[in-house]
């Protein structure tokens, strides 16, 4: 399928002739990873691009289109002999001894994969190149520039759950059918195609060789790395490409968010290293340098604050501290960037373990409870005036990527107190979704905090956290904007029993603001990651039980939808909207969690916050 022309638009005219592509051997299910091009030897990296990257003529307009701010200087990428990091994976996985476990791990991921295939089929037939199916109308939608973000975001699941024959005909599709010089929106979100597109492709080209999922990579990043091109190199995440591609001059924004800003390092880096360009590497590394640079001069030192000022390059004004929405990937690219690099840039486990002390004293709070469990919530943190920190017990299912982070930071660096902190975090999150009607946690929600009065006081682990019922009813009041005062005992609870029963709040909840389940991949990442990491029989069954819950309450007749309110005691309502990330990340967790523990083992492999896995450079 073509793309249409559109108005105002450059739009290139594509050539008969096809360059010839590599074969490889993916017939069966059982096709050999392709091998990594880093070798070490010799106390230096030896990197190896690969051939024949650039793009096609047709498609090489961004890397054409002439710079106004070229840097004085282009950064290489580091050389030397990789830091030998400890080993990630568990040692032993209990669930592979036994035969009875193992074959219902098969059964497991094989309906993990009938719903990827019952998904993937309504996507080919209703929204081929789309950027997304709508699950129950059956019609295409474009929320991310028409550029077939879901057929990008699902090539690595294909590859990985061993749908090789879907795998050829999406890259067959994605090599001519998406173009990068045309689109129907006036501004890209840098960070969103960054994620997605370029890191959709980086990765299947690192599972299965394709050369042509390298050019389209590239096809990407020239286009990206437009972006860059103002007076301090320092990117526009919200581009108005149409004016870039026309030659005007540019100008970094004052306002960006920390997550869109600080979470472009990885993919940027990945191509460097597969192509040997190293312009890209040397883009995003001047933004890690600024972070860590005024790292500990922000009013919470260790974290960066929510927004960040991109045209004077200043990431330490703010006051409000996340590590959910809008921050996350920024925190989450740290330890990351550590492992793909193989520890050459020892900038980012500093920068990691600053961000996760400060995280660990302020941020973390153990929500109180009826069952009395030992969990943990990541909340937000508003400076109120030197030294004076205020703790929002706000829960989000996009926070549940913690757990993941630290137990991988803490495996990676040594850091036992990452370690018990990702228990509780991953636990907190199970907690959540059992909590739950229907089995899924909603969107966002609060809690009442044992350490709420002082959240920098003690180390979380230490603070008593009993189940106090009028004390949790009190703040469900205050949460619901009630006046307590004059009120005797017997009216404060029958006001708070009122608004319980009216928003359906589960015990130990105070207010859910978004109630919706909009098929987001955070909370089982974690548990997959804590399971690889740990071998904990124990969270196959939690996987299990949370996907069988997601997917009896999404599933439409033609693939699986948002749904709009997970409090509902009936069935939640669909809201027609699958995005791609459904397939990209979150099925893809699911299906790994039921594989073999060397099915992309997280020694050999790093996932960007798209679920995207790139080759670590090992020792």
């Amino acid at each position: 399928m073509a793309f249409a022309r559109r108005r105002g638009i450059l739009v290139l005219v594509p050539s008969a002739a096809f360059l010839l592509m590599l074969l490889y051997l993916w017939n069966t299910d059982s096709a050999p990873l392709a091998p990594s091009r880093y070798l070490a030897g010799g106390g230096t990296v030896l990197h190896q691009p690969v051939q024949d990257w650039q793009p096609r003529p047709e498609f090489a307009f961004w890397s054409q289109v002439p710079q106004h701010y070229p840097p004085s200087a282009v950064r290489g990428l580091p050389r030397g002999k990789p830091v030998r990091f400890p080993r990630v994976q568990a040692a032993k996985f209990p669930a592979e001894a036994s035969g009875t476990r193992r074959r219902q791990l098969r059964e497991r991921r094989a309906a993990v994969k009938r719903t990827m295939a019952r998904c993937w089929g309504a996507y080919r037939k209703h929204a081929w190149l789309a950027d997304e199916v709508t699950p129950v109308s059956g019609g295409p939608k474009n929320p991310f520039g028409g550029w077939g973000a879901t057929l990008v975001d699902a090539l690595d699941t294909l590859w990985i759950m061993g749908m090789r024959a879907e795998f050829r005909e999406a890259v067959d599709a994605a090599e001519t059918g998406i173009n990068f010089t045309t689109t129907n929106i006036r501004d890209v979100n840098i960070f969103e195609t960054n994620i997605r597109y370029l890191g959709g492709f980086l990765a299947a080209f690192d599972l299965s060789g394709d050369v042509r999922l390298l050019r389209k990579a590239a096809e990407v990043g020239e286009m990206l790395y437009k972006a860059f091109d103002t007076p301090n190199h320092m990117p526009i995440t919200r581009w108005d490409w149409q004016s870039a591609a026309r030659g005007h001059k540019q100008e970094a924004p004052g306002s960006v968010l920390l997550a869109e800003i600080g979470s472009l390092s990885m993919e940027f880096t990945r191509l460097s290293m597969l192509t040997g360009e190293p312009k890209w590497f040397d883009a995003v590394q001047r933004i890690a340098e600024a972070m860590a640079a005024q790292q500990d001069d922000t009013s919470l030192p260790g974290l960066w604050p929510l927004a960040v000022n991109a045209r004077s390059a200043v990431f330490n004004e703010g006051t409000l501290f996340p590590l959910g929405a809008m921050a996350d990937s920024a925190y989450e690219y740290l330890p990351k960037m550590a492992a793909l690099l193989g520890g050459l840039l020892p900038v980012y486990r500093t920068m990691y373990e600053k961000a996760m002390d400060a995280a660990l004293r302020h941020n973390l709070f153990r929500p109180m409870n009826p069952t009395g469990e030992d969990i943990l919530v990541a909340g937000q943190v508003r400076v109120e005036g030197k030294g004076r920190y205020s703790l929002e017990p706000q829960g989000q299912h996009l926070a549940c990527f913690m757990g993941g982070l630290m137990a991988l930071g803490g495996r990676l660096f040594d850091r036992p107190v990452d370690m018990d902190a990702a228990v509780g975090l991953v636990n907190g999150c199970i907690w959540a979704y059992k909590s739950f009607p229907h089995g899924i946690m909603a969107e966002t929600f609060y809690a009442v905090p044992c350490n709420k009065s002082s959240p920098d006081a003690r180390a979380v682990e230490d603070l008593p956290c009993r189940w106090d019922e009028d004390a949790w009813k009190l703040e469900v009041l205050r949460k619901a904007g009630r006046d307590a005062q004059g009120k005797d005992a017997a009216a404060l609870a029958a006001a708070a029993d009122a608004v319980i029963a009216n928003h359906r709040l589960p015990q130990g909840f105070t207010a859910i603001p978004d109630r919706r389940y909009i098929l987001r991949p955070e909370a089982i990442e974690s548990v997959f990651v804590l399971y690889r990491v740990t071998g904990a029989e124990e969270l196959l069954d939690v996987a299990w039980d949370m996907f069988t819950a997601i997917e009896k309450a999404t599933a439409t007749e033609l693939a699986n939808s948002e749904v709009r309110d997970v409090t509902s005691p009936e069935k939640p309502k669909p809201a027609d909207s699958m995005e791609s990330f459904w397939l990209g990340e979150t099925l893809k967790y699911f299906y790994l969690i039921f594989s073999e523990p060397d099915l992309i083992s997280l020694d050999e492999f790093v996932f960007n916050t798209e679920a995207h896995p790139f080759r670590r450079l090992v020792a």
